[in-house]
């Protein structure tokens, strides 16, 4: 094993060797990695699904660059050197080809797993621009990607690793690689923190501002290249610029909107608060429980407010450690389905707002935190469950709100993708698991107690009657995730 044995292996043991070009590209990965990952989690998606997909793209994106690279740089002799074409340690990466390469893989897997295509290149290629700006730095390893002849005193303001490097074949060369680093690099903070941030209008624009920022890059810097790609005459590299541009430009500007097809958003309702008032009917029972074994505890305002919201299992652990707790949610329950039909009623407009989306062909579904059975009988009680097609409770699912996973598995269960899905809930629990879910928040105030809570949780809408939730869906074409992208 031997470190450093020539100016472009950092390590070889063996007839193996791990040239620095090679680690350019796994640390530019890694980079971009890192920050998809981030993107890809913040529109609710499992780090299962984001490293599937991303070393999917990563691969695809690896041979798409060198099928390009073998049929623009000299076909024929890799036709009579078709081992060489396995010899990517050698350089020879065409980035084009390798965007192509990864849309193509991102295309196939969100059509099989059912994500958009535009929101998931929205996480995803921002952040590539990272990983092509180090791995820029693995040309220069290679001296590859340089310019023409300059002479040494252009030099002078440069380090000598630079400078040394960038002799090639007898003269030196403009270092076009830092160029297209520079511009990659500056690329990604602006459109990643500053587009992202000032300009969300649609779903796909931080796609089409890589196109088009690229583009313009890619376009500049390849005129001053002396070893280009070249198709008939003309620099491919310009030819594919040229392509992104325009392909930015229309999509930043909407030419694409008509083409793209929209599907209707699954609706989930949470169920105590929002589509029945079970208040009554959940401190009633507290209150059976709380006189039979803790009098000794003053069952207040403040206690009635906490356990509406979170589960029997929750506030039982807390308040009756020394009982079985299994027992006691058996003990509440019995109660509680004895009064259901004293103190439990339907919100209003509850049953017109889901006959109405009914109607409208949206797939409808129910997320609750009370038992599966339970949140059945009330909604059959009052005629609900007809417009109901899945409901998922406390037992269908190992982590309750704020964790996602209820959500997740309604979208999952009813064959709907996340990435157009909006769940109403009356609580800042409910906003925070939708949040954590990457989907649309409406917040439903039903509660005055409650309704400071809920403005502080920054749902997407606020909403006082249920049947503004029609107004809400008619709102123009819109995008239903949390940040309508």
């Amino acid at each position: 094993m031997q470190f450093f044995p020539d100016s472009r292996t950092f390590l070889s043991f063996g007839i193996f060797r791990i040239t620095y070009y090679a680690l350019g590209y796994l640390f530019g990965g890694s980079a971009a990695y890192y920050f998809i990952n981030k993107d890809m989690k913040n529109n609710g998606y499992k780090s299962e699904t984001v490293e599937d997909l991303f070393f999917g793209v990563f691969i695809s994106g690896i041979i798409g660059a060198r099928i390009w690279y073998v049929l623009f740089s000299n076909i024929n002799y890799y036709l009579s050197n078709p081992i060489k074409i396995l010899f990517i340690f050698e350089g020879g990466l065409a980035i084009q080809g390798g965007i192509f390469g990864g849309l193509i893989y991102a295309y196939y897997y969100t059509k099989k797993h059912k994500m958009s295509l535009l929101r998931t290149t929205d996480a995803f290629i921002p952040s590539v621009l990272i990983g092509q700006a180090i791995g820029r730095w693995g040309n220069f390893a290679n001296q590859e990607a340089y310019g023409n002849i300059v002479s040494e005193s252009f030099y002078n303001n440069f380090p000598t690793f630079i400078k040394d490097k960038m002799f090639i074949d007898g003269a030196y060369r403009q270092p076009t690689f830092l160029w297209e680093s520079g511009f990659n690099l500056l690329g990604f903070i602006l459109i990643r923190y500053v587009y992202k941030r000032f300009n969300r209008n649609k779903r796909g624009d931080l796609t089409y501002m890589y196109f088009l920022w690229y583009g313009v890059t890619r376009f500049f810097v390849e005129g001053f290249r002396s070893d280009s790609l070249m198709f008939m005459g003309l620099r491919m590299a310009q030819i594919i610029s040229i392509l992104f541009i325009v392909v930015g430009l229309l999509g930043i500007f909407g030419a694409f909107e008509k083409f793209i097809k929209k599907e209707k958003p699954l609706i989930l309702f949470d169920l105590d608060g929002t589509l029945l008032n079970t208040a009554p009917a959940i401190i009633e029972s507290y209150k059976y429980l709380f006189n039979k074994y803790r009098k000794d505890i003053v069952f207040d305002e403040e206690k009635q407010l906490e356990v509406i919201g979170p589960s029997l299992f929750v506030m039982f652990e807390k308040y009756f450690p020394d009982k079985d707790v299994d027992e006691l949610v058996k003990e509440y329950r019995e109660y509680n389905f004895k009064i259901h039909k004293e103190f439990v009623s339907p919100m209003n407009n509850a049953e017109a707002l889901l006959k109405q989306l009914k109607e409208e062909g949206y797939k409808i579904g129910v997320v609750s935190t009370k038992l599966k059975d339970a949140v059945e009988m009330g909604l059959k009680m009052f005629n609900l469950d007809e417009y109901i097609e899945l409901v998922i409770g406390y037992d269908s699912v190992k982590n309750q709100k704020p964790d996602p996973e209820g959500l997740l598995l309604a979208c999952k269960e009813m064959n709907h993708t996340q990435d157009e899905c909006i769940y109403i809930g009356d609580t800042s629990t409910d906003i925070q698991a939708a949040k954590n879910a990457g989907i649309y928040s409406i917040g439903y105030i039903f509660d005055e107690n409650r309704k400071q809570a809920l403005i502080d949780s920054k749902p997407n809408k606020l909403i006082n009657d249920l049947i503004e939730v029609l107004d809400i869906l008619k709102e123009g074409n819109k995008s239903w995730t949390k940040d309508m992208m």
